[in-house]
This record gives structure tokens, sequence and C-alpha cells, in this order.
């Protein structure tokens, strides 16, 4: 009992780790392009690291399977230059907030990729998010409405990555090997795109030893190890409970925020009951798919006790 309250308390930790990514987007000082560029530099290398310590599966032989990888981890990059950009333009809680959004463009995407039923409940629950997003911004400016529509950006490209990624696990590649080749694969785009933009220069390296240190964080601690921990959660608690408790990021975002940051002096009640609209909908819908395969389960139990 003791060992599964060890993997909850594991799992949270993470979640509140995944949390504080947003509030760097405000304590690092570099423009988000080149946070995202070391984010994926620190990630790869540490990755590198640590699977081959760890002895996990690093290859994707079959050629198909790289090549969608590969693709994936350009949409990862589109994923974590939007939401940095998103957080420069206007706070951590708008960027996370518009983030909770991507359980829901998944209820239309997981038909048309992975062949299943759609949910007209998970849609009518969109339709509230998007009420809850409008409430949100009843007083905001231009640059935070440029803000929240880059922020949905950013959630639709990890919806996208999210449901790929899935796609590829159930075909069999290892998420380890998933991860590396993504984090790879974005280093490079954006390494061409920092080097187009002359920005491969000794000015790129000219960072304080403070961003150097939440880089360092960034890279190592919100990215590779979460990602280890993740791999040995999701196999001792369940992929399902995992994606339910992730559900909570916006909120210890949120906190963060105005613990850190002091954006409660910056939002409006209008922002607050917005995304309370939100960040209800998302927890109620991971709740209620709790339930339901609860049910499901119960039932299949007892079909074959029948039989």
């Amino acid at each position: 009992m003791f060992a599964k309250y060890k993997y909850y308390i594991l799992l949270h930790s993470i979640i509140f780790i995944w949390g504080f990514t947003g509030i760097l987007g405000k304590l690092i000082d570099l423009p988000p392009l080149n946070i995202v560029w070391y984010r994926f530099l620190i990630a790869f290398v540490s990755l590198m690291i640590g699977l081959k310590f760890l002895n996990l599966p690093t290859k994707i032989p079959n050629k198909k399977q790289l090549l969608a990888t590969l693709l994936i981890g350009v949409i990862v990059a589109a994923h974590w230059v939007t939401f940095y950009k998103s957080i420069d333009l206007s706070t951590a809680s708008l960027a996370v907030l518009c983030l909770s959004t991507t359980t829901l463009h998944v209820t239309w995407l997981e038909p048309l990729v992975m062949k299943k039923k759609f949910s007209w409940f998970e849609f009518g629950l969109g339709a509230i998010v998007i009420y809850g997003i409008f409430v949100v911004s009843k007083k905001f400016t231009n640059e935070d409405f440029l803000a929240l529509g880059i922020g949905l950006t950013s959630a639709l490209c990890a919806a996208f990555f999210s449901v790929f990624n899935a796609r590829l696990a159930k075909d069999g590649v290892p998420s380890s090997a998933i991860t590396l080749h993504e984090m790879g694969t974005g280093l490079l785009l954006l390494t061409v795109v920092l080097f187009f933009d002359d920005q491969i220069n000794a000015h790129l390296f000219q960072i304080t030893w403070e961003d150097f240190g939440w880089l360092l964080f960034l890279g190592i601690v919100c990215t590779s190890i979460a990602f280890l921990v993740t791999i040995d959660v999701v196999k001792k608690l369940g992929a399902f409970t995992v994606s339910l408790s992730i559900n909570l990021e916006p909120v210890y975002t949120i906190i963060l925020a105005i613990l850190i940051l002091k954006e409660n002096q910056k939002l409006d009640v209008n922002f607050y009951i917005g995304a309370g609209i939100i960040i209800a909908v998302v927890l109620g819908n991971g709740i209620f798919k709790y339930y339901r395969s609860k049910q499901t389960d119960a039932k299949i139990l007892q079909s074959e006790k029948d039989h």
C-alpha cells in the first residue's frame, strides 16, 4: 500500500514540476526561441545519458515509424515555442490555461487518428470551454488576445503530438526512443531556424548564471528526469490515472504564478471565473471517463462470469 502512495506522491511531484515550466518562461530572461533551443539541447544530452545508464531502448528500426517520430518532433518544437511566446506576450497563467484545452482537442483528433468513436458529450464540454475562454478574455488587450491565440495554437500542437505519440506507442515503438528522437529533431530544427536568423553566434551563449541554472532545471529536471520517472509511474499506476492527474497542472501553475510572479495583481476576477469553468470541465471530463471505464470493466467482468 505504501509503495502505491509513493508513486502517487511521485506523480504529483512531476505534475508540480511541469507546472513550474510556465513560471520559468518569465524567470528566464531570454527570447522564447532561445529558451526552447536550450531546453531541447539540455534535454537531448541528459536523456542520452539517462537512457544509456538505465539501458532503455533508443532506436526505432522501422523507417516509417522513424519518419513519423521525426515529424512529431517538429510539432513538439512548435508546441514549446508557441507556449513560451504566449507567456512572453502575457502571463504564465493565461498560457497554461490555454494548454489545459489540450485534452478537449484530443476528443476530435482521436476518432480520426485512433479510429475511436466520436463523443458528443466531450464535444459539449468543448463548447463550455469556449464559453470559459470568452469569460477569461472579456477585458483583454490586443496583446492578450494575441497571446490567447498563440496559447490555443500551442494546445492544438500538444493534442496532435499526444495522439500521434499514443499511436506510435500502440504500434510498439518504445516511449524512450520516441522522446529521444523528438528532442533531437526539435534541437536540429531550431538550430537551423536560429542559423538562418543569424543567431548562431557568441551572443547565443552569453547568458547569466541565473538563467543558466534555470535552463538546466528546465532541461534536466522538468524534461529528462520528469520523463524517465513518468515511465515508471505509468507502469505502476496506469496511463489513465496519470493522464487524469495531469489535468491538475494548470491549477499548480496558477498557484505558483500568484505566489512567485504576483500575477493576481495583473489578472481580474473574470480570468479566475473563466479559469474555474475551464479547469472544472477538464477535471470533470477526466473523472467521468474514470467512472465510465470502471463501469465498462465491471460489465466485462460480469460477462466473463456469466459465460
